[in-house]
């Protein structure tokens, strides 16, 4: 059975930097506050007539190829994680597609928010091993700017969520040759009202009204104490789990790639693990938590300042809206 490898990485983030300075400005808030509850520092907003998800997408897709040393003839699959697409349809991927000049490629996208790109990664490793597809690109892109609620009310979320892009080359290799060697999805529905967009629902007499619009079910809800406490415990239980299936020891660990949702909560799993600052890998102090993008720019951003070596054991792991956990444990 073949396993598959990621040869490349790629990033694009907006131009526009949103301080907390900035912010402050505009909702009740301040820099002491949003470092000390987030780790947060500043991230990147879009530029309206100048970024969309496809674009954003299409720069870090490129960057990838380029560093796999491939083109985009030589995908045969793409596999699109976002929540928040340039249409409502279709889906990104073929928009991707379009702009790649890869028509007739298959392409599917992923909505599973914060753990997008790892479910993303999952499938795209399946279909590489059963031998159906050799070049995978798998992407993860969000823009959250434009759905939160820049009010005092929206503060928790506001400060937070942020705009990005990143992609992933994944190719078929030997089987004794590095790569992925497990992948773990959980999801709990029961939660799924704690982090939440509602509207532009389906299931309503209208699906879009003013009424719906100026309400704050058009906005994104966190209930972020709820959130936090499920994710310190499923992060660290995905991480075990990966971990057991491959028989490997947290210290063997040489790079943990979470998703950044919030650095309190990543300093306490690197605590829980044991594991020093030189094997963990954190952005969001610059770039906010961009969903479905973080932990491919992380990657790309990693693999750039030279925190990635080929046969490297990476874990990734991510938690958010759903609530859905993830993890993947891969020699690099």
């Amino acid at each position: 059975m073949k396993r598959s490898r990621i040869t490349g990485a790629g990033h694009y983030v907006p131009e526009q930097i949103i301080t907390n300075e900035y912010l402050s400005t505009i909702i009740d808030t301040n820099n002491e506050w949003i470092v000390e509850r987030t780790g947060i520092e500043e991230r990147r907003w879009f530029t309206p007539g100048i970024d969309t998800v496809t674009s954003m997408s299409v720069n870090a897709s490129k960057m990838a190829l380029d560093r796999a040393g491939l083109t985009a003839k030589d995908i045969d699959f793409i596999v699109f994680a976002t929540i928040t697409p340039d249409y409502f349809v279709p889906g990104n991927g073929v928009l991707l597609q379009r702009e790649l000049g890869m028509q007739g490629k298959p392409a599917l996208d992923i909505r599973n928010a914060c753990s997008g790109f790892i479910y993303a990664l999952s499938v795209a490793d399946q279909f590489i091993k059963t031998g159906m597809y050799k070049n995978i690109l798998v992407v993860g892109a969000e823009i959250q700017s434009s759905a939160l609620d820049k009010s005092d009310a929206g503060r928790s979320s506001t400060v937070i969520f942020a705009d990005g892009a990143g992609a992933v080359v994944l190719q078929a290799v030997g089987s004794d040759e590095p790569g992925i060697l497990s992948t773990h999805l959980h999801a709990d529905g029961d939660f799924a009202e704690e982090l939440y967009l509602k509207d532009p629902g389906s299931s309503r007499d209208v699906r879009l009204s003013p009424e719906i619009v100026e309400n704050p079910s058009f906005k994104m809800f966190m209930n972020g104490n709820v959130v936090f406490k499920h994710a310190v415990v499923r992060f660290q239980e995905v991480i075990e789990e990966a971990l057991q299936t491959n028989h490997k020891n947290k210290s063997e660990i040489d790079l943990l790639v979470t998703h950044q949702a919030n650095l309190r909560i990543s300093n306490y799993i690197q605590q829980k693990l044991e594991l020093p600052d030189e094997k963990v890998f954190n952005n969001i102090m610059k770039l906010g938590n961009t969903t479905a993008a973080t932990i491919p720019i992380a990657l790309s951003e990693a693999w750039e300042q030279g925190r990635l070596k080929k046969g490297d054991l990476v874990c990734l792991a991510a938690f958010g809206s759903g609530f859905t956990w993830a993890s993947a444990l891969l020699y690099w």
